[in-house]
């Protein structure tokens, strides 16, 4: 079975951020596509309810997903708990396939995350739209010390 992992991202007091809407809006199209099978949107509740994943669920959902399409993590609260928290619903549905979506300027960290559970994942960005270069430039640099703390932390896990 193919699966979009669709990792969390901020809810602001008003709804989902534009990240999390474009992750989620992204994900949508693969599975309109018949590109993915199953939709497992993750993250646990931050500053402002609901959780991420639930965020995520309700926007599919008035989308026109079914119900039985999505499965939602809502426990996590960082990239590596993502998707640690999500391999028990991934093996359950026997995803064979493991497109994870997140921003193009995330997804080097998100795989290097994911191969270290053991999955075979791959990448799958929303296009960056003109005039978020700035916004590209700052989530880059934003991935520096990121990557580099989460290098840290997947070693003390061995």
């Amino acid at each position: 079975m193919r699966v979009a992992l669709i990792l969390g991202c901020a809810v602001w007091p008003d709804g989902p951020s534009p990240a999390l809407r474009r992750r989620t809006l992204h994900a949508l199209g693969l599975w309109r596509r018949g590109a993915v099978e199953a939709l497992v949107p993750c993250g646990g509740l931050g500053r402002h309810p609901p959780a991420e994943g639930e965020a995520m669920r309700s926007l599919l959902l008035a989308k026109g997903v079914p119900d039985h399409v999505i499965h939602p993590e809502t426990a996590s609260r960082s990239t590596i708990e993502n998707i640690a928290f999500a391999r028990p619903i991934l093996e359950r549905l026997g995803a064979s396939q493991i497109l994870v979506v997140t921003d193009a300027t995330h997804a080097p960290r998100a795989l290097l995350v994911a191969r270290r559970f053991g999955l075979d994942a791959v990448a799958s960005c929303p296009p960056l739209r003109s005039g978020r270069l700035t916004a590209a430039i700052r989530q880059t640099l934003r991935e520096v010390p990121a990557t580099a703390l989460t290098l840290w932390r997947l070693r003390r896990m061995r």
